[in-house]
C-alpha cells in the first residue's frame, strides 16, 4: 500500500512533533509512509470563510501532491473533512472537469489518523504505553463531518498504563472554529472556558484530541488559568512506548 502523510499547516508551523509521532507510529505498524514535499494548505480556511473561488489553487495543489496514493493519512479531522467533503464542491464550482475527476479519485482515500488505524490497518492496540490520567475531546469535524465515533477512544483504551476518564459535555464545541475564533472572539473564549472547566473537573493530567487547532485554543485557556493540564495530540500518545515519552 502506497501511503502519504498530509501534515496540515498548523502542524507544519507550530506542532511538528505531531507529524513525527504519526511517522513513528505508522512505521512501527509496518507502514512505509511517504511525505510529498509539494503539499500546501488543503484550502479549508478559504472554504470555511466562503471564499470558494480562492480555494481552487489550494485544491489543485492538493490533487497534484496526493494523486496516485492508495491512502492519505492526516492527524486532523478538520483537514480530512475538508478534503473528503469540501474539495468536490470547490472543483465543481470551478467548472474544471479534470480537477473534479482528480478530487473524486483522491477524496475517498483521505483518512483521519484514527480512521486509518482502525478501519484500514484493522488495529486497536498499537503497542503504546502512556501511564497518565487522560481525558479525550472529540473535535467537531471529526465527530460531525467524519463520524469517527469511538475509534479514538478504542485506540486510547488499548494503551497500556493509561487512566482514561470521561470528559463532561465532550461533544460540545471548544469554540475555536478557525476564523470563528477571530471574528467572534468573545463567544469563542466563553465556549473555550466552559471546555477548560470540564477538563479540570476530570482531574486529568493530559487533554488529548485529534486536532491541534482545538488543543491550541483549549491549551491556551488552561495555561492562562495555570490549571496544570497539558495537551497532546492523539498521535503523540499512541506513539509513546514504555520507557519513552511522546
Amino acid at each position: 500500500m502506497k501511503v502519504a502523510l498530509m501534515i496540515t499547516c498548523i502542524n507544519d508551523a507550530l506542532f511538528p512533533r505531531t507529524g513525527e509521532a504519526v511517522v513513528a507510529l505508522l512505521r512501527r505498524l509496518g507502514v512505509d509512509v511517504e511525505f510529498p514535499g509539494q503539499q500546501t494548505c488543503c484550502g479549508q480556511p478559504m472554504v470555511n470563510t466562503g471564499y470558494l473561488d480562492e480555494a481552487v489553487p489550494a485544491v489543485r495543489s492538493f490533487a497534484a501532491a496526493f494523486d496516485g496514493y492508495d491512502a492519505v493519512v492526516t492527524p486532523s479531522g478538520s483537514c480530512a473533512g475538508c478534503a473528503r467533503h469540501q474539495h468536490g464542491i470547490v472543483a465543481r464550482r470551478a467548472g474544471d472537469a479534470e480537477l473534479a475527476a482528480a478530487v473524486e479519485r483522491i477524496s475517498p482515500r483521505v483518512y483521519e489518523l484514527s480512521e486509518f488505524l482502525v478501519d484500514v490497518l484493522g488495529v486497536d492496540d498499537v503497542g503504546a504505553c502512556f501511564p497518565h490520567r487522560v481525558t479525550y475531546h472529540p473535535t467537531c469535524h471529526s465527530l460531525r463531518m467524519l463520524g469517527v465515533g469511538e475509534r479514538p477512544l478504542r485506540l486510547l483504551r488499548a494503551v497500556r498504563g493509561i487512566d482514561l476518564v470521561e470528559l463532561p459535555a465532550a461533544d460540545e464545541c471548544c469554540g475555536f472554529g478557525g476564523t470563528f475564533a477571530v471574528k467572534n472572539s468573545d463567544t469563542s473564549v466563553a465556549m473555550g472556558a466552559d471546555k477548560a472547566r470540564h477538563v479540570c473537573d476530570t482531574g486529568a493530567e493530559v487533554l488529548v484530541a485529534g486536532d491541534n487547532s482545538c488543543l491550541l485554543h483549549i491549551g491556551g485557556l488552561l495555561s492562562r488559568e495555570r490549571a496544570g493540564v497539558r495537551v497532546l495530540h492523539l498521535a503523540e500518545v499512541l506513539a509513546a512506548t514504555e520507557g519513552g515519552r511522546p
